[in-house]
């Protein structure tokens, strides 16, 4: 396994746009330097639409600047093109790193790049998040979608802790649980380096202290989650996002569970070294320990 240091891009390249451009218009300026080959009716090979796409980041960019104000650092160690894996933690309630980790990806990254986000298999048995997810790049988490993404050299969001993530109680929102073992093998088969990542704040934004499993079968999701307010809305705090050095595995995928494990745990000890190292920053400064 070996640590790779990207390039850090001069400011000028960092996803800068003209201030004076809207939100609307830098949406819209970003998608013309995205790297996917969209067809008369604005639709990808993998049903991605612009209009949806352009749409949803809107929305997002609003939140990932005003909302949650996400400080981003590390994006120089993502790659600008082909295949990778972003893998990082979850936490808040539901998926509200998976949103501003794709953001930062647009609104980031010089040329912008679209995260796939491997979602949940409940996400397509509801429609009107299905159909949502579809037309944004986010799919159904197989192992075939992720094969045939890969090989045409995009970029996949993976959180190994999926749905066990997401349901953290708030005091338990920078831990990590149990790490799948299946984005490590995707890795080694499709030869994808990994990038791992850090989102605080979610367990913040949404300040979860209990689930309830039968409130979230009438809606056809696994829980929904309840806050000191009752409803999960989330609040506008600030978040950060933290990017490392991407790693990368020898390997086929074929190899053992214990060998494969042994990796996982690198990965997830890369994560929880970024998240340890972003509560440091966010702690406030001690009295006197500036010298003047």
């Amino acid at each position: 396994m070996a640590a790779e240091t990207g390039r850090e891009p001069p400011e000028s390249e960092r996803g800068q746009e003209d201030a004076t451009l809207s939100l609307a218009q830098e949406v819209d300026a970003r998608l013309a330097r995205l790297d996917l080959s969209f067809n008369a009716h604005g639709f990808d090979a993998y049903g991605v639409s612009r209009d949806s796409l352009a749409s949803g980041l809107r929305v997002s960019g609003w939140f990932y600047r005003h909302y949650f104000s996400v400080a981003t650092s590390g994006v120089e160690h993502v790659p600008t093109q082909g295949r990778v894996i972003l893998v990082g933690n979850h936490s808040g309630g539901y998926a509200i790193d998976a949103g501003m980790v794709i953001t930062a990806c647009f609104f980031e990254l010089e040329p912008p790049r679209l995260a796939h986000g491997m979602a949940d298999r409940f996400i397509s048995r509801v429609p009107f998040l299905s159909q949502l997810a579809s037309r944004t790049g986010q799919i159904t988490g197989l192992p075939q979608h992720a094969r045939q993404l890969l090989g045409d050299e995009r970029m996949l969001l993976v959180f190994p802790e999926g749905t066990r993530g997401t349901q953290k109680l708030f005091w338990n929102r920078y831990s990590l649980g149990q790490f799948g073992t299946g984005f490590l093998r995707l890795a080694l088969s499709t030869g994808s380096p990994i990038v791992p990542f850090a989102f605080l704040g979610g367990g913040e934004a949404v300040p979860t202290i209990a689930n309830v499993p039968f409130l979230g079968k009438l809606l056809g999701v696994p829980y929904i989650p309840l806050t000191p307010y009752l409803l999960p809305l989330p609040l506008p705090v600030s978040t950060m996002l933290r990017f490392g050095p991407a790693l990368r595995f020898e390997g086929t995928g074929d190899e053992s569970q214990s060998f494969i494990q042994d990796q996982v745990d690198v990965v997830k000890a890369s994560i929880a070294d970024l998240i340890a190292q972003g509560l440091e920053d966010r702690k406030p400064p001690q009295l006197g320990s500036a010298r003047g």
